[in-house]
């Protein structure tokens, strides 16, 4: 180490550095210098040489330190503290490793012999390890890859669907699943598919995910085989218990005491029994007594006991075929419940003597042989066709005899052979399918013969005499000549479609009228040919799709049709479509063309009338309506005349006031019938009802014409009971009524005679009755009386525009009642209008009921 100090003189000049302390070293691994310049020393420290002469080395440079390099020093000092701290640590750190280095020796001769331990025991049994670092860590097999299967790579240990049971492969991919993402760890024991046992287990370890698939053997193995086919023996005692549960004839089984110690739910059902201890408790049994006692007698031998018996079941009576056969440990028995069969075996007897009466019914002779060919079966009708007698049939005779004694009676077809004939006849009997053959009579009937052989051997004959048949279709031909001709000279169209749509029957008028050609019909065309031959004179499309459908359409979807067609020439025909009842169509077209010129007249000359009509309802209607309200301002301003209120009026004044208004008077009251008659033409007059005080109603009526009354010197008497009471209408069209019937009167009365106006209850009517002394009406005039503007004076002074009767009989009627009149030239006439009294006013309290008053309103 060598320290150098240098100094400057002031400007004096440089001089040479003098070495204040130096010592070369003989190695110096490491140094540090220390530069400041120019002007300051520097020191070299060699680490080297022994701490003594260190110390002595620095002493004497002490000796010599001035006081501006006292902050190299304090660098110096700390320099030397660190350098002796970093050689202390690392001493001792040098130490801990030898330490750590001699244990992990010592840990590694450890593992070591775990190591050969865990393989040792791996290698004791067959087992497969596998291992999973972190979730998705790929697997690490260790162990004997055998088990999965006799040269089986380790990685199909994973794949336990294909070497386990599905159930135990399910339960075992959940459970690892869990124990690779919670760490949850599980112990199960597995079936593969070679019937082994596997003790799987995993957990973990270390961070890691471990799966053990151990191979179980020995007694435990044993032991769990026996566990399992101990399972699978109750899993199939249950099933089967379900299943004999569910079957619906009682089974039962009985111990050594038969005593009951099983049964499924339909003997449960059968004795009305909740469960075992129920029936037993309750002493409930299928059999009765004697049948247990005989059962129990028969299985002690070591037979089955086997029998009909009748028991009652749920309630009623049933027909039981009880088998009970002994077991080691008791007995086991099933009942069948032939009640229905009986029932069944009862009515096909029933029903094959029906078929026996029904048969002999039958005008087709039948016969049935068997298959020995002796006949069992014979109707009337077979008998009576060939003359057989009742003892010969009895007797069960053969085919071939039955064949011997009709051809000897000549009955049978004539044959140059006749064994050839009949060998070949009997022959049916061999055959597999029906045969059908005609046998011409020596008595010239013709017979069809059906030949059915029976399932059960045998055959069945049908003889059928169609002799009249064939009369009936040379019949049946000569009248369809004669049809034809009659038809040819009809005037209409006359076309026959059959079900299959195909035109079958037409005469000549069809065929002129659609101008076909004269080959088409005769080819019996479809509907649609024929449709298109005709459009061409009629185009339109609607007519005739609808004809189509009547013709081709679904037999159950055909109905009847009439429909008119209107062809290009201008000309009209009526089509008239009807089912036949074979299945065939009948169409008709007839000429229309003048009856529909007639018809267009007269429904444009009925479309005018009933224009007219309309206008003059709307002009009556509208002139009434402008009519009122000039003739209220006359009425208005008379009353106003006559109340004297703008002036005083002379008499001759006043009398022209009061004219003036009981002429307007009258003219409103016109006006009134007028517009009541247009809205009962319209339908929009409406009744009001209410309760009519009848008595009361006739004083109202009377006090409008009390001037003309006093200017006639009539007198008016009212007829009414004083209990007469009052009913349902509308009050004021009943005022309406009388008034005018009572206007009418006086009309046609004579000064100083009486009116009678009567009122009285008869049934459920209510009846009012005006009875004049006039002149009476004829009976010419009599019949017109109640039609609208029919006025007649009869040489009275009464004039009118006709309206009043005719108003009285609308309201009538709108009430639902009726107008009678009777009338006597010279003496008087008798108006009487009936009204009904079946409606009541409902209570004041508004309660709804029986008496609730329903609108009247114009019919």
């Amino acid at each position: 180490m060598a320290l150098h100090r240098e100094r400057h003189d002031g400007g004096k000049g440089s001089a040479k550095p003098r070495p204040i302390f130096a010592r070369t070293p003989l190695n110096a691994p490491l140094a540090l210098t220390f530069l400041a310049g120019t002007s300051r020393p520097a020191l070299a420290i060699d680490l080297s040489v022994p701490f003594a002469e260190k110390a002595s080395d620095l002493l004497g440079f002490l000796q010599n330190f001035e006081l501006e390099n006292a902050a190299y020093f304090g660098l110096f000092m700390g320099l030397v503290a660190f350098s002796t701290t970093t050689a202390l640590m690392l001493l001792r750190e040098q130490r801990r490793h030898v330490r750590l280095e001699r244990a992990l020796r010592g840990e590694l001769t450890a593992l070591r012999g775990v190591d050969d331990l865990a393989t040792l025991l791996m290698g004791s049994e067959r087992q497969l390890l596998v291992s999973w670092q972190g979730r998705d860590g790929e697997p690490r097999f260790e162990g004997d890859p055998s088990i999965v299967g006799d040269g089986a790579p380790a990685k199909r240990a994973l794949a336990f669907g294909a070497w386990l049971s599905p159930a135990d492969a399910s339960a075992l991919d959940g459970a690892l699943e869990q124990l690779k993402q919670r760490g949850e760890a599980f112990r199960l024991t597995a079936r593969s598919l070679a019937n082994r046992f596997i003790d799987v287990e995993g957990r973990t370890i270390g961070g890691r995910a471990i799966l053990r698939l151990r191979d179980v053997t020995g007694d435990r193995a044993e032991l769990m085989a026996a566990r399992a086919e101990l399972a699978g023996a109750r899993d199939d005692l249950r099933s089967i218990t379900t299943l004999l549960d569910s079957v619906v004839y009682p089974l039962w089984i009985r111990d050594g005491t038969d005593r009951l110690v099983w049964a499924n739910q339909a003997y449960l059902h059968s004795i009305e029994a909740s469960d075992i201890a129920d029936a037993t408790a309750r002493s409930l049994d299928l059999l009765g007594q004697k049948t247990r006692e005989e059962s129990s007698r028969q299985r002690k031998s070591g037979a089955t006991f086997s029998a009909r018996v009748t028991a009652v079941m749920a309630g009623q009576r049933s027909i039981l075929d009880v088998v009970e056969r002994p077991t080691p440990g008791g007995s086991a028995g099933i009942a069948v419940d032939v009640s229905e069969l009986e029932a069944v075996r009862t009515d096909l007897q029933r029903q094959m003597d029906a078929h026996v009466r029904t048969l002999d019914q039958l005008p087709t002779a039948v016969a049935i042989f068997d298959g020995s060919q002796q006949l069992i079966f014979s109707n009337a009708a077979y008998q009576q066709l060939w003359g057989l007698d009742s003892a010969f049939l009895s007797s069960r005779p053969t085919d071939s005899e039955v064949l011997d004694r009709l051809y000897a009676a000549r009955k049978l077809p004539e044959q140059a052979d006749f064994r050839a004939w009949k060998a070949e006849f009997l022959a049916s009997y061999r055959a597999v399918e029906s045969n059908e053959t005609w046998w011409h009579l020596p008595d010239r009937r013709t017979l069809r013969v059906v030949m059915n052989p029976n399932p059960q051997g045998g055959v069945t004959y049908l003889f059928d005499d169609v002799s009249e048949r064939f009369q009936l279709e040379s019949q049946v031909t000569a009248l369809t000549r004669v049809q034809s001709e009659t038809l040819d000279t009809l005037k209409e169209g006359v076309a026959v479609f059959s079900s299959d749509g195909r035109l079958k029957l037409y005469n000549r008028a069809f065929a002129d009228m659609w101008q076909l050609p004269p080959d088409m019909p005769s080819e019996h065309p479809h509907i649609d040919a024929v449709i298109k031959a005709c459009r061409l004179l009629a185009p339109q499309d609607e007519p005739w799709i609808d004809i189509r459908g009547a013709v081709a359409g679904l037999p159950d979807m055909r109905m009847g049709l009439s429909c008119r067609m209107e062809r290009r020439d201008g000309s009209a025909l009526d089509c008239t479509a009807q089912p036949l009842p074979d299945g065939a169509t009948l169409l008709t077209f007839i000429d229309v063309t003048a009856s529909v010129s007639v018809e267009r007249a007269l429904t444009e000359r009925n479309e005018a009338l009933e224009r007219a009509s309309r206008l003059r309802d709307e002009f009556v209607h509208h002139v009434s309506y402008e009519l009122r309200s000039p003739l209220t301002n006359v009425i208005g301003f008379a009353q106003l005349l006559g109340d004297e209120t703008v002036g005083e009026l002379n008499p001759r004044q006043r009398d022209y006031t009061d004219h003036i208004m009981r002429s307007s008077a009258a003219l409103l009251a016109i006006l009134n019938d007028i517009l009541d008659l247009a809205s009962i033409d319209t339908g929009s007059l409406e009744l009001t009802p209410e309760i009519v005080d009848i008595r009361s109603t006739i004083e109202a009526a009377m006090r409008g014409l009390e001037d003309r009354l006093a200017e006639s010197a009539l007198q008016v008497i009212i007829d009414t009971p004083e209990d007469i009471g009052s009913f349902v209408a509308d009050g004021k069209r009943v005022r309406q009524i009388l008034f005018n019937l009572l206007s009418n009167a006086v009309g046609f009365s004579s000064p100083s005679q009486s009116i009678t106006v009567s009122a009285r209850k008869s049934g459920g009517e209510v009846i009012f009755e005006v009875r004049d002394q006039g002149r009476g009406i004829p009976p010419e005039v009599k019949a017109r009386v109640f039609d609208r503007f029919e006025s007649h004076t009869l040489g009275t002074r009464h004039r009118g525009v006709g309206l009043g009767l005719s108003i009285v009989r609308s309201f009538v009627e709108l009430h639902g009642g009726r107008i009678e009149l009777a009338s006597t030239p010279g003496v008087g006439t008798i108006v009487t209008c009936i009204f009904p009294n079946e409606r009541y006013e409902s209570p004041s309290d508004g309660r709804s009921g029986q008496n609730a008053v329903p609108p009247l309103a114009a019919e």
